[in-house]
């Protein structure tokens, strides 16, 4: 997914797959929920920005848009073709001109990209006035390395969460970021993100399946 993460994401391709397959249950429809209630329907083109196996692109021309997807990972762009038409691209350097496209959308991948900014910019760059950006990854003040979940429903934060280096350190070791790692981005740089690409915010959402949510998003309008 996304930039510099190619190696990582092509040795559990298959694996990640099957992991985000409608089969892998609430957690998957959870996030389409949520994806769905941002996006709101459209017509045109929805840039799928680290795409991966192209797990969302169901959820997203269930609205009516058409999706076109981005990753870096030919390994999961082989399962992508068959839901979508995909590009091998970086994130950060997306292939299309400026101000061409009407919407696009970034779903659980903020974690797997060393400079979202830079991601969240290019894609500020490449919307067109009105157009629309979708951001949805998991909630970045209850979930990363700093954050323990084995005593759920409370949920243990420690002082990691000002560290913003890649890491495989996880309360879960039978999960994704135990197998390719992640990068933290805090709440306010997060925020930061968008306004800095020049993205004005129109909605900001927390979902959960329990008190704690464990997914964060917001739409973004170009002006």
């Amino acid at each position: 997914m996304g930039t510099g993460t190619t190696a990582a994401y092509d040795a559990h391709a298959d694996w990640y797959n099957d992991f985000m397959s409608p089969a892998a249950g609430d957690y998957l429809r959870r996030v389409h929920a949520t994806l769905t209630d941002l996006l709101g329907p459209g017509d045109g083109f929805c840039l799928d920005v680290c795409c991966g196996t192209g797990a969302h692109a169901p959820a997203v021309a269930d609205l009516g848009w058409t999706p076109v997807g981005v990753d870096l990972s030919a390994g999961q762009l082989r399962h992508a073709m068959h839901r979508l038409p995909v590009a091998v691209a970086d994130a950060a350097a997306l292939p299309f001109g400026d101000a061409s496209l009407p919407a696009a959308v970034c779903v659980l991948s903020s974690t797997d990209v060393p400079d979202y900014a830079a991601v969240v910019r290019d894609i500020g760059r490449v919307l067109r006035p009105g157009g629309r950006f979708v951001h949805l990854g998991v909630h970045p003040c209850f979930i990363g390395a700093f954050a323990d979940w084995s005593g759920r429903p409370r949920v243990v934060v420690d002082e990691r969460y000002a560290e913003r280096e890649h890491t495989f350190e996880t309360w879960n070791p039978h999960g994704v970021r135990a197998r390719v790692g992640g990068w933290h981005i805090p709440l306010a740089e997060l925020l930061n993100a968008a306004m800095a690409a020049g993205l004005r915010l129109n909605r900001v959402t927390e979902a959960g399946g329990g008190p704690v949510p464990d997914l964060f998003g917001f739409v973004a309008v170009k002006p």
